[in-house]
């Protein structure tokens, strides 16, 4: 997932009930300016056959390199593209979620993973001198570059990037709502990870590691069922953790009961019950991820049903306007995650 924007951070001069306390992320061990050379060692497609995305999950071996063990699961790494934009500039760092646990998929941080969607449409014009006759097809440069690589092939990786959007130390001493819509399930297949499932045998952790005793819900959006991402690895997970719930909610298919589809902030509205006395609870950690103004509804739902407190930080400027006639614009300058909302959209 290539990220663009993080949580509010706030200070951390004064801790409020419930706050988590947050491990130390190491930040830029390696710089964009000085990328060094990862090796892909895995690439898969991790959507169903008949999506019409096309999702990644790649595997990047890191060892020998200042990043080997250096990240924690929810940071980002930055991929530099090679060659020059179109003004024979060298190409900007991209970042891109990390999509699995501290220890890595080996068990030894020696191996990193991102869930990289390939950028393909057609072109519409951004200025009034574009061309709008101009419809040809657009492809990122950089997802296509990291979706294309083989195994063996090398990759100029830099970071790691992002100190809030990560698990507390103590993860018992939180309940956990995860929303998630894309390619913003990435950060959460590595905290799913660390909770549930541990370092494989062989690993130094795996001895010491215990699954997680809270309760933990995932709610994944997405247009379509073809779309969902590590669905079968999340199904998994929760058949064999009472305490661990996968909900996913598709926009663009009819539901099971008959209803229409929906997005994140419909389905919390509509089952509400299962996630009112948890939101209620000075324990809980909300962590929101995904496409930008996916944050809006779920605003908005979370301060119509009054549980918003310990989330959000509303500005007294919306004190006498409802909730539902907040504008994306209002929530977006208005309305602020506090440090028991981990925010980062892209």
């Amino acid at each position: 997932m290539s990220t663009v924007s993080a949580a509010n951070a706030g200070t951390e001069t004064t801790r409020l009930p419930g706050e988590p306390i947050l491990p130390e992320a190491r930040m830029h061990v390696v710089l964009p300016t000085s990328p060094v050379n990862g090796k892909v060692v895995h690439s898969k497609l991790c959507t169903k056959s008949k999506s019409a995305s096309f999702v990644r999950h790649v595997c990047v071996d890191v060892s020998g390199t200042p990043l080997e063990g250096s990240w924690l699961a929810g940071q980002s790494f930055g991929v530099v593209p090679p060659g020059t934009d179109g003004n024979g500039k060298p190409h900007k760092v991209r970042l891109y979620s990390i999509a699995s646990p501290s220890y890595g998929e080996d068990g030894f941080g020696k191996v990193l993973s991102t869930t990289c969607k390939r950028l393909l449409s057609e072109r519409e014009p951004q200025t009034p001198k574009d061309d709008p006759t101009d419809h040809r097809l657009f492809t990122g440069m950089c997802s296509n570059y990291v979706c294309d690589l083989r195994e063996g092939d090398s990759i100029p990786v830099a970071g790691p990037a992002g100190k809030r959007f990560i698990l507390p130390t103590d993860r018992n001493a939180h309940d956990y709502l995860l929303l998630a819509t894309g390619t913003g399930i990435a950060p959460f297949r590595g905290f799913i990870h660390e909770l549930f499932v541990g370092p494989p045998e062989g690993s130094p952790l795996h001895a010491a590691w215990r699954p997680c005793t809270s309760t933990v819900h995932l709610v994944m959006g997405t247009p379509y069922t073809s779309d969902l991402i590590y669905d079968d690895f999340f199904r998994h997970v929760a058949k064999q953790h009472p305490n661990f719930t996968y909900h996913t909610v598709i926009s663009r298919e009819v539901r099971l009961d008959g209803g229409k589809g929906e997005y994140i902030h419909h389905y919390m509205d509509r089952t509400l019950p299962q996630f009112d006395q948890m939101l209620r609870s000075e324990r809980t950690l909300a962590y929101i991820c995904g496409l930008a103004g996916m944050q809006v509804g779920v605003f908005q739902t979370l301060a119509q049903r009054g549980l918003h407190s310990g989330y959000l930080d509303i500005h007294a400027e919306l004190a006498g306007i409802p909730p539902a006639d907040w504008t994306a614009e209002q929530v977006k300058r208005r309305v602020h995650a506090t440090r028991r909302c981990m925010l980062e959209v892209y």
